[in-house]
């Protein structure tokens, strides 16, 4: 979908945003798209990210999935404004193994109080091939 950002400087918010976000910033998240309605992103991978069998873990991929939808509906908003997680549901679909986690995050309806959002997370193996490890759907609140 296309979408018309509140503010022409949209990008600049957004950086400054993730700039202010000290636990994505702990997290270690690098934004490298920023369109009206969509982000993308990638993480890559430190052994603390990992759970037990070396494997994403899950926490990390459902924060990263938070972190594009609600960067995604941001684009979209007045500058001022912000937007809180109403609601997250995440599906797992594939083990997290590799060095990089790849998300994109975009906005499916925005709305003046709701943006309903998606976003799919990815791995490429080791015979460049996209396994696709997780994908959310979302509820973002615009907040004054």
């Amino acid at each position: 979908m296309k979408f018309t950002p509140a503010e022409v400087d949209f990008e600049l918010m957004v950086r400054e945003k993730i700039g202010g976000n000290h636990f994505s910033q702990f997290v270690g998240f690098d934004i490298t798209d920023i369109r009206p309605g969509y982000i993308e992103a990638h993480l890559v991978l430190k052994p603390e990210h990992l759970q037990q069998m070396g494997y994403v873990h899950g926490g990390v991929t459902a924060t990263m999935a938070d972190v594009v939808s609600g960067f995604a509906a941001f684009t979209l908003v007045k500058r001022g404004q912000g937007v809180v997680t109403a609601d997250l549901r995440v599906s797992y679909l594939n083990p997290g193994i590799g060095s990089i986690v790849y998300a994109k995050g975009y906005v499916i309806k925005a709305g003046t109080k709701l943006h309903f959002c998606e976003a799919e997370l990815w791995m490429i193996n080791e015979n460049k091939q996209r396994i696709d490890i997780a994908k959310s759907s979302s509820t973002m609140v615009v907040v004054p």
